[in-house]
């Protein structure tokens, strides 16, 4: 059994960033290691528990992806064992759950492509009829899919601080048209090629983000996570259309079944604000959380 990590705490490396889930450490000047904790955030905050097994989970599911989808955009894996840049003792926290990756120039935008309208884009729906800027058709319900998929960006925000939407006009601005052009063609076609391949896993993908950086001679380049039920809706297709029927949030792999119960809590009878520290998680919810990150890549993997 891998141990449960909450925090890495590695003194062989320098720390350069501390995430809502992976520490970044310096190994060099041109390379980054990348730990996944097993830690948790909804609504942008840090929980306080643990999930344990999360971690490696998302790390193998990240390279299930990376390797699948290499043929449209390069990635940042630079195929080196991330054990090798940490010393013996310091292994346990690396092992299974860390990526040895090249250090990028990131881009700072969220590549968000919905295929389903859910979550942030459900509620800015009713409002305006609209994602991001995006004029969707009329009578759409919660769940349900769209037309096509549609490329939805939000800027990146800053740990314990909400990413927002914004329009692809907005995304132009910071990175100017042609990467913009190349970011959402990207961004689509990796969506497309991924959701068709899950549903054939008996899971819908509803959304995802990716992030991007530019290497040294400027290559536009896959990096961080990758359709993970961090960065991703998954819904298992069983369950689903019952959902959809009553307007309801459809059964998930991904972090919705902890977004929902911190919605339906009660501290001294009133909502949890969504602002640190959050409510503690009870084991049942901490236990069927790990339970289905597992599922999603058993199921993934056949």
């Amino acid at each position: 059994m891998t141990p449960v990590l909450h925090t890495s705490a590695l003194t062989s490396l320098s720390l350069l960033a501390r995430g809502k889930v992976r520490d970044n450490y310096a190994v060099g000047k041109d390379r980054l290691l990348m730990v996944a904790s097993d830690r948790l955030s909804a609504f942008d905050v840090i929980l306080g528990e643990p999930i344990p097994g999360k971690g490696v989970l998302l790390t193998q599911m990240a390279l299930f992806w990376f390797a699948r989808l290499g043929h449209i955009c390069p990635n940042h894996l630079t195929g080196e064992a991330p054990e090798s840049a940490v010393t013996a003792d310091e292994v346990p926290q690396v092992a299974s759950r860390s990526m040895l990756v090249k250090r990028l120039k990131p881009i700072p935008v969220e590549a968000v492509v919905r295929g389903y309208l859910a979550g942030s884009g459900w509620s800015e729906y009713q409002a305006t009829q609209a994602v991001c800027g995006v004029a969707l058709p009329p009578g759409l319900k919660n769940a349900g899919k769209l037309p096509e998929p549609i490329f939805t960006p939000a800027a990146k925000a800053e740990v314990g601080e909400h990413d927002e939407n914004i329009s692809y006009e907005q995304v132009v601005k910071v990175v100017g048209s042609e990467l913009a052009a190349q970011i959402k063609k990207i961004s689509i076609q990796i969506y497309q090629e991924a959701a068709a391949f899950a549903l054939t896993k008996g899971i819908i993908i509803a959304d995802t983000k990716f992030e991007f950086g530019l290497d040294e001679d400027g290559t536009l380049t896959l990096m961080d996570e990758v359709l993970t039920p961090d960065s991703s809706r998954y819904w298992p297709i069983e369950g689903y259309e019952a959902a959809y029927a009553q307007g309801a949030n459809p059964p998930s792999y991904d972090k919705q079944f902890v977004r929902d119960w911190l919605e339906a809590v009660r501290i001294n009878g009133k909502p949890w604000d969504k602002t640190p520290p959050a409510p503690p998680l009870p084991p049942e919810v901490i236990e069927k959380t790990a339970a289905k990150y597992q599922e999603a890549l058993s199921r993934l993997k056949g």
